[in-house]
């Protein structure tokens, strides 16, 4: 792997970027995969809630992202050729996590902030807002909107390219720490390799602290048009799925499937166990209705064990969006997650490990093969639906 200092040459911004400056490209550093149209970009917004904002593009020749350090290392958005991937949130560009009151609007502060492709949950606590009086942590016993970690600012950044794997990346470094509380590091590395439509994302995350603390991770990876409209559909290998509570009941019979943006929906959520292949890797993808767009997530349920998707296809200015959340836990409140022995314990010094394979399905071929895929894991099984809430996915009564 091969790391160079940071060049200062401008680069021509785009609309919705900050004044970008080339980091890495073909031009200057060399050809990947026998292309050398790749470059890595950096720049920080200086105005507005974006002020003091960071932003890294990687475009691998086909594909490029956005990557955030100043909040979490997220991802705000991607583009395939044309092809969008991300979502139009109310909150139109990225804020800087100064600007972001977690405990604001009853613990709800979280959303002032939430515009992201892929932004993680935790790393203390995921799920809604409460008090949670069993935390062995008594100062954390406050819980806001799906923790801290989306609004913490990496250190360690570094950009680099990798002439065996013809890929370029980055990695950083987050800290969730706090005196007489946990002390979590998470440590993350975004790869894309030259020319393929898609992305991995490795993160371990640390226990610096003294003792035992504990984990909750969901990452929360979000689209909207083209893959979501009306008639697209979920398709993931599954043994069981479950509602979240009575407003997704409503839909079971069609829990899979999306509406086109709909004024005054209220969002739906679906509790699923993943099935995994013989290797251990399952996979989600949401598809159009045509069949000819898709987007998907590939990871190991041993690793990220629980698995919601998300449907709030509400009107497109209110924020038309479907999130295929893989997560240790379900996002329940915490209490009711650790009850039921899915708030993972981390030892001092001990490291959590998780990874993500985001593809982009640009036609009909892409799609038809990631569906046959789907299918295979499947097999003859069929999945067992809950009509309602039940044990052990969610508190019942």
């Amino acid at each position: 792997m091969a790391k160079h200092s940071i060049s200062t040459s401008p680069d021509t911004p785009d609309s919705d970027l900050p004044e970008m400056q080339i980091l890495l490209d073909g031009q200057h550093h060399g050809s990947l995969g026998n292309r050398t149209d790749w470059h890595i970009r950096r720049g920080t917004w200086t105005s507005g809630a974006s002020a003091g904002v960071e932003v890294i593009e990687l475009h691998n020749g086909e594909l490029s992202l956005c990557v955030l350090p100043t909040r979490g290392v997220g991802v705000w958005k991607a583009r395939l050729g044309e092809i969008p991937v991300g979502w139009n949130s109310p909150v139109s560009r990225p804020v800087h996590p100064h600007s972001v009151n977690l405990h604001s609007r009853n613990g709800l502060g979280w959303l002032d902030g939430f515009n992201e492709l892929i932004c993680r949950c935790g790393l203390a606590n995921n799920g809604p807002p409460g008090q949670d009086d069993g935390n062995p942590s008594p100062i954390e016993s406050s819980l806001t909107l799906h923790g801290r970690i989306a609004n913490l600012a990496a250190r360690d950044v570094e950009v680099f390219l990798d002439e065996e794997l013809n890929a370029i990346g980055l990695t950083g470094v987050v800290e969730e720490s706090t005196l007489f509380g946990p002390r979590l590091e998470l440590r993350t590395t975004i790869t894309t390799r030259i020319g393929e439509p898609g992305f991995h994302i490795r993160d371990e995350v640390i226990n610096r602290g003294s003792g035992p603390t504990e984990l909750q991770l969901l990452y929360h990876c979000n689209v909207g048009e083209p893959f979501l409209g009306e008639g697209s559909a979920l398709e993931m290998p599954h043994r069981q799925v479950c509602p979240r509570d009575s407003r997704a009941a409503e839909g079971i019979a069609t829990y899979p499937d999306c509406e086109g943006p709909t004024a005054g929906y209220a969002e739906q959520v679906y509790f699923y166990e993943p099935l995994p292949d013989q290797q251990g890797q399952s996979v989600a993808m949401l598809r159009n209705q045509a069949g000819d767009r898709g987007f998907s997530v590939a990871w190991n349920p041993s690793q990220l064990p629980s698995f919601s998707f998300w449907k709030c296809t509400q009107d497109l200015p209110a924020g038309y969006v479907a999130g295929l959340e893989p997560g240790t836990n379900y996002p329940n409140f915490k209490s009711a997650e650790r009850q039921r022995g899915r708030v993972v314990r981390l030892d001092e010094g001990a490291t959590f490990l998780s990874e993500l394979q985001i593809g982009i399905h640009p036609d009909r071929k892409s799609v038809q093969a990631m569906s046959q895929r789907i299918r295979e894991i499947q097999g003859a099984s069929e999945p067992e639906v809950h009509a309602m809430p039940v044990e052990p996915f969610c508190p019942v009564g």
